[in-house]
């Protein structure tokens, strides 16, 4: 049983899954050094709340389904 409840719907999670692989991709082959893997990692961060279908920030301000999937 996880200790979160899903508070993105499902276009949701495939939009931050889509814009997440894509920043990552994107950073990685357009920059340079640190600042790529930073983007990246944030990509990666992106994608991965939409694969898990969890949004931190959207459960603080109260926005989502409130566990609804």
């Amino acid at each position: 049983m996880a200790i979160y409840r899903k508070n993105i719907g499902g276009l949701h999670q495939a939009v931050r899954i889509a814009l997440g692989v894509a920043a990552a991709v994107a950073a990685l082959v357009y920059l340079a050094g640190a600042t790529a893997w930073l983007v990246a990692l944030g990509g990666a961060g992106f994608a991965l709340t939409g694969l898990v279908g969890y949004c931190p920030m959207c459960a603080m301000a109260g926005i989502g389904k409130g566990g609804v999937s």
